[in-house]
């Protein structure tokens, strides 16, 4: 079925639009696929010419919306690398013998290595 250029990008909308809560959801499996349909219509797409104005406005929202989703999806994995980084920092401190050489402890934190 053949649809129109106006058509192509509200489908497309409804996609990011639906990428944004499955990310929110944490449903990864939603997520893939809703990302997969959004890879698909975008190669579908065929914007031959000039747009409409009401079709260049439907664009710059699609744009900034799938920029929105990016930044979320950024922002999430930088979350999950801090929270990573801190966890897997040393949580007892270097100590020292009496005739001055350093003790290292474990190396990792207590969390991650298995130890409470």
């Amino acid at each position: 079925m053949t649809q129109t250029i106006h058509e192509q990008l509200k489908t497309l909308h409804e996609v990011i639009l639906e990428e944004r809560e499955c990310a929110k959801a944490l449903d990864i499996v939603a997520l893939q696929e809703a990302t997969q349909r959004k890879d698909t219509l975008i190669a579908q797409l065929e914007l031959e010419g000039t747009l409409s104005p009401e079709d260049r406005q439907l664009a710059d929202t699609i744009r900034f919306e799938n920029r929105r989703n990016a930044y979320l999806l950024w922002s999430a994995l930088n979350w999950i690398r801090e929270s990573m980084e801190f966890f897997g920092r040393k949580t007892v401190p270097d100590s020292y013998t009496p005739a001055g050489s350093m003790v290292t402890r474990g190396a990792g934190g207590r969390l991650l290595s298995g130890r409470v």
